[in-house]
């Protein structure tokens, strides 16, 4: 927050020179050393839950026009922050560190948050939360196109993000006959398809849904793959404590609403248990 009227507030400034840590706004205060500690977490970061995630990926993990990082995911690790009196930090670093744990068995952050599947391998190096999202794939074309499943592809380009179960799926369906183009990220795929460098791309259904928000009329979903899918929170093998905390976080906002609160904010009506 910026201070505005150089008059109104010259003998505050001086002050504040004086005796910085009492002038000191609540967002610019210093972390607290023993958060965590009471529910036994210990942090990468005294006073601070540091979170891995990979940008853009809306609207789980996507940066406002502001440059703060906002979405689904992090309203939820900002709850988890919030019981352990903690602040919340943001790493955006490539997915292939998160979804391999060796962001988490690294020290490089406490949890990732990064709309990541559970997946039997991913548990191999990763110790989840339990899931907090229902997902499935989805085909995104462009506008007009006669494209209703990976065979309408034979001969065809198709995108996929690399790292994702969207490329799992599309490898594990040779099928289609289609010649499968790896982008990076969320971002250079969604521009591969909207300028015609791909026929198609698959990835989740809530980030089409998205993406369809910032490209009216320019592309559709024409079907989608139910994969039995589930987004978890992920921690570094053995870190029990916070696991621990993040089920019982996760437990209580969806018991007390604050969770449909979330979903609706990000995603849209909350499905029907």
């Amino acid at each position: 927050m910026q201070l505005h009227g150089r008059s109104k507030f010259a003998a505050l400034a001086a002050m504040c020179a004086l005796a910085l840590t009492a002038c000191g706004s609540p967002s610019a205060a210093a972390p607290d050393a023993s958060a965590g500690k009471a529910d036994g977490v210990s942090l990468v970061s005294p006073g601070k839950l540091t979170v891995c995630t990979h940008l853009p990926f809306a609207p789980f993990q996507v940066n406002d026009d502001s440059g703060k990082t906002v979405g689904f995911d992090i309203d939820l690790v900002n709850l988890v922050a919030k019981r352990l009196g903690a602040q919340t930090a943001i790493i955006d670093t490539p997915f292939e560190g998160i979804k391999s744990g060796e962001d988490m068995a690294t020290g490089k952050c406490d949890i990732a948050a990064a709309g990541m599947t559970i997946t039997d391998a991913r548990k191999e190096a990763i110790l989840f939360s339990e899931p907090y999202f229902d997902a499935t794939q989805a085909l995104l074309v462009p506008d007009g196109a006669d494209v209703t499943s990976l065979e309408g592809l034979e001969g065809k380009k198709l995108g996929a993000q690399s790292a994702t179960t969207g490329l799992d799926y599309a490898q594990a369906h040779p099928e289609c006959g289609c010649e499968i183009i790896e982008f990076q990220d969320l971002a250079s795929l969604t521009q591969a398809l909207m300028t015609g460098q791909v026929d198609a791309a698959i990835n989740d259904l809530p980030v089409w849904t998205e993406a369809l928000k910032a490209n009216p009329g320019k592309a559709s979903i024409s079907t989608q793959f139910d994969t039995g899918e589930q987004y978890g929170l992920g921690m570094k093998l053995g870190n029990t404590a916070l696991k621990k905390v993040v089920d019982e976080v996760l437990a209580e906002a969806k018991s007390d609403g604050s969770y449909d609160e979330i979903y609706k904010e990000w995603i849209g009506d909350v499905p029907k248990s």
